[in-house]
């Protein structure tokens, strides 16, 4: 896991873009991958802990892709 912040989020289509030194360039997330109970969203300027993954393709553009995303306490 690492420190990551939220840099945009689309709620009408359920995901965002996520950055942190590690993934350079941005990490793609969806809804799914957010850890938490009920709805699912994120913010941007969020601070969130990231688990990702490089699968050597891109999602919309990204080469990196979260795998879990938990938001930090504000």
């Amino acid at each position: 896991m690492v420190t990551a912040t939220v840099r945009e989020w689309r709620d009408e289509e359920g995901w965002g873009v996520v950055d942190s030194p590690e993934t350079p360039g941005g990490c793609w997330g969806h809804y799914s991958h957010i850890q938490t109970e009920g709805f699912r969203a994120l913010s941007p300027g969020q601070l969130v802990d990231l688990q990702w993954e490089a699968p050597g393709f891109t999602q919309d553009g990204y080469s990196y892709r979260a795998v879990n995303i938990t938001p930090r306490p504000a």
